[in-house]
C-alpha cells in the first residue's frame, strides 16, 4: 500500500509540475462555473420593445396607453411614424407595430368604440405577440374605466354635480382599487424551488466528474503503448501496487477539479451551510472514485488510444442521456427502468436532496452503497484484467 500511495504521489506531483495540465485544470472549472453563473444569474423576465405609430399625438387615452406601456416592466417603448414603421416591416428590421389611429380619444370619450391596429410580418414572432396581449390588457383596463366614468356621469346626470367633479372622484376610486384592487392574485410554488441551480448544478457536477473518464483510459492505454508501465513494474513494483497508485491519482485529479467547481458554488450562490458543503464534497469524492473506476476498466480493456477515447465519450454520453442529468423521468416509465443502471443517476440524486432539500449523508445511505459498491466491483474486474504490457502482465 505504501508503494501505492507513492506511486499516487508522484502521479500528483507531475501533474501539478505540468504547468499546462495544471492551468486546464485549474481553468476548466472555473470557466464552467463561469458560464454556469451567466446562465443562472440572468434574469428570467420578459424584456421586449413596442413599436407604435402614434397618429393621435397628444390624445388623453393615447397618452394613457403609451404611459402605462412604458410602466410596464421589461418594457421599451419605441415611437415611430407611419413611414418608418412599413419600411421596417418590409426588411423584417422589426414583426410587428401597433398603430393607435387618428381621433382614437376623441372616440373614447364620446362613448364610442375604438380600434387599435397591429401591423405585423408573418405571425409578429413571440416577442411580438407578448407585446400585443400586453397592449391589449391595458387598452381593456383603459376602456372598463372609460366606461364606469360614463355611467357614473349618465346616473348623476339629475343630480347637476359638474362634469370634473365627477371624473375626479371616480377617478380617485380608480386609483385606489389599482392600488388595492378588490381580487388579489398570488403565487405559491408548489414543490421544491424552482431556483436554476438546484436544478441544474448537480447534473453540471457530475458531468464534470464523468469528464475524467475519457482522460483516464486514454491516459492508461498511452502509458501502456509507449512502456511506461512496463519500466514500472521492472523497478520490482508489484502490479496490484501500480494498479492501485494509479488509481489514488485519478481520483484526487478527478476531485481536486470537482471541488473547485463546488467550492465556488459555495462562495457565489451561497447555497451551502458548512455541513452541507462538506457532504457535498463527500459525495464528489465517492463519485469519483465511481468515475475512475470505469475510467481504469475501459484503460484495462482498449488496446489503442482511438479506441479508449471513442469508447469512453460512448459510455460517458449513455451515463448521461439516460439518467435525466438535466430533466425529470417519469416514474414507471420504461427509460426510469433503464436510469437504474447508470451512476450517474445516483449521484445526482444524492447531490439534489443535499442541495435542494437540506439532508444528511443518512438520507443518501442508498446511493452511497450504491456508488461504492459499483467501486469496488469495477476494481476487481479491472484489477484481474488489467495490464502493464501490450499482451501481458
Amino acid at each position: 500500500m505504501t508503494k501505492s500511495l507513492i506511486i499516487a504521489q508522484k502521479e500528483i506531483k507531475d501533474f501539478f509540475r505540468d504547468t499546462g495540465d495544471l492551468a486546464f485544470a485549474l481553468l476548466l472549472p472555473i470557466l464552467i462555473f463561469a458560464l454556469m453563473y451567466g446562465v443562472f444569474s440572468a434574469s428570467t423576465q420578459f424584456n421586449g420593445t413596442a413599436y407604435i405609430v402614434n397618429e393621435d399625438d397628444g390624445g388623453k387615452y393615447a397618452t394613457e396607453l403609451i404611459n402605462n406601456l412604458e410602466n410596464s416592466e421589461g418594457i421599451t417603448v419605441k415611437l415611430l411614424t407611419a413611414g418608418d414603421a412599413a419600411a421596417k416591416l418590409d426588411r423584417s428590421a422589426i414583426y410587428l407595430a401597433m398603430v393607435i389611429p387618428s381621433g382614437f380619444s376623441d372616440t373614447l370619450a364620446g362613448g364610442k368604440p375604438a380600434q387599435l391596429t397591429f401591423r405585423q410580418r408573418g405571425n409578429g414572432s413571440t416577442e411580438g405577440q407578448i407585446i400585443a396581449s400586453i397592449v391589449r390588457g391595458i387598452a381593456d383596463n383603459i376602456s372598463r374605466n372609460v366606461k364606469v366614468m360614463q355611467n357614473v356621469k349618465a346616473d348623476l346626470a339629475d343630480w347637476a354635480i359638474p362634469a370634473p367633479q365627477i371624473e375626479l372622484v371616480v377617478q380617485d376610486y380608480l386609483n385606489q382599487e389599482k392600488v388595492s384592487p378588490l381580487v388579489a392574485v398570488t403565487e405559491t410554488a408548489v414543490g421544491s424551488s424552482p431556483d436554476p441551480v438546484n436544478l441544474y448544478l448537480p447534473g453540471i457536477i457530475t458531468m464534470f466528474v464523468l469528464f475524467g473518464v475519457n482522460l483516464t483510459a486514454q491516459s492508461l492505454v498511452d502509458e501502456r503503448r509507449k512502456g511506461t508501465l512496463e519500466r514500472l513494474i521492472a523497478s520490482r513494483l508489484k502490479i496490484s501496487e501500480l494498479f492501485f497508485g494509479k488509481f489514488l491519482a485519478y481520483v484526487t485529479r478527478g476531485f481536486f477539479q470537482t471541488f473547485i467547481l463546488l467550492a465556488l458554488s459555495y462562495a457565489v450562490f451561497q447555497m451551502f451551510t458548512p455541513l452541507t458543503f462538506l457532504e457535498a464534497s463527500l459525495v464528489a469524492l465517492i463519485f469519483a472514485t465511481t468515475c475512475a473506476t470505469i475510467g481504469i476498466f475501459l484503460g484495462a480493456v482498449c488496446r489503442t488510444t482511438n479506441q479508449a477515447i471513442w469508447i469512453a465519450v460512448f459510455v460517458t454520453m449513455a451515463i448521461v442521456m439516460v439518467s435525466g442529468t438535466f430533466f425529470p423521468i417519469a416514474e414507471g416509465s420504461s427509460l426510469y427502468t433503464v436510469s437504474r443502471f447508470s451512476v450517474n443517476t445516483y449521484a445526482n440524486d444524492a447531490f439534489r436532496t443535499i442541495m435542494t432539500q437540506g439532508s444528511s449523508l443518512a438520507d443518501i445511505g442508498k446511493e452511497m452503497i450504491i456508488l461504492l459498491s459499483v467501486t469496488v466491483v469495477g476494481l476487481i474486474i479491472s484489477r484481474f484484467i488489467f495490464r502493464a504490457v501490450r499482451g501481458g502482465k
